[in-house]
C-alpha cells in the first residue's frame, strides 16, 4: 500500500497527496471527494480499500488517518451541480475543492482516474488498492458521504441510511412509490427508468 508513495519520497517528493471519492454511481446525492497527506514516515495501516471494510472498520479507521495525516480536505458537490455539468466533472469539481480544503501545501496527486494537469500527478487504475493515501482518502470521503445520506434519511421517505442512494431494489421500489426527491440527480432520470424497467 506504500509503493507508490515510497518510488515518490526518493525522487524528493515530501507532501504526497492522495485523492479519492464517494458516489459517482449513485441516483442520489452528493458525490464527496477528499484529499489525504501522510508524513514520509508513515506506516501502512489500511489492507483493503474502502468498498471492502464494514462501516465499523471504516469509522474506526477515519478516526485514526485524522489523527495520522499532515492535512485531510473534503470537497461536496450536490445533484444540482452534477445535473448541470454531469458526473465525471462534478467528480473533478470535488476533488478540486478537496485539494482547495487541505491545510498545507502539495507537491504531487495521486489519483485512480482523473488527470490534474499541469500539477505533477500519477492516473493508477484501483489506485485505492495500491496507495494509501488514495486508499485513506476513499476512507474519508465514504464515511462522510454516508454521514449526509443518514441526514438526508431523515427528510426524505425514502431509506438512505440503509442503500445510500445507489440503486438498489429497495430504492427502486422506494422510487415507484414516492417519486423522486429533490436530491435526485435529474440527469440520471433515464438511468432510474431503465432501472425500474429492469
Amino acid at each position: 500500500m506504500l509503493e507508490i508513495e515510497k518510488s515518490l519520497y526518493k525522487k524528493g517528493y515530501t507532501k504526497i497527496v492522495g485523492i479519492d471519492e464517494a458516489g459517482r454511481g449513485p441516483l442520489a446525492g452528493p458525490v464527496v471527494a477528499a484529499a489525504v497527506i501522510f508524513p514520509p514516515d508513515i506506516k501502512s495501516f489500511i489492507s483493503k480499500d474502502s468498498k471492502k471494510l464494514t462501516e465499523k472498520q471504516r469509522e474506526e479507521l477515519f478516526i485514526q488517518i485524522k489523527e495520522k495525516a499532515i492535512s485531510v480536505g473534503v470537497g461536496i458537490v450536490d445533484s444540482t451541480v452534477i445535473d448541470r455539468i454531469n458526473i465525471y466533472n462534478a467528480t473533478k469539481l470535488a476533488m478540486e475543492r478537496a485539494l482547495q480544503d487541505l491545510k498545507t501545501e502539495y507537491e504531487f496527486i495521486i489519483t485512480d482516474y482523473v488527470k490534474f494537469e499541469p500539477h505533477p500527478h500519477i492516473s493508477i487504475a484501483k489506485a485505492d488498492e495500491k496507495s494509501l493515501s488514495v486508499a485513506a482518502a476513499s476512507i474519508i470521503a465514504k464515511v462522510i458521504r454516508d454521514r449526509i445520506m443518514v441526514e438526508f434519511s431523515k427528510i426524505y421517505p425514502h431509506s438512505f441510511e440503509k442503500h445510500k442512494g445507489y440503486p438498489t431494489k429497495l430504492h427502486r421500489e422506494e422510487i415507484k412509490r414516492y417519486g423522486l426527491t429533490p436530491i435526485h440527480r435529474k440527469s440520471f432520470n433515464l438511468q432510474v427508468q431503465h432501472k425500474l424497467e429492469l
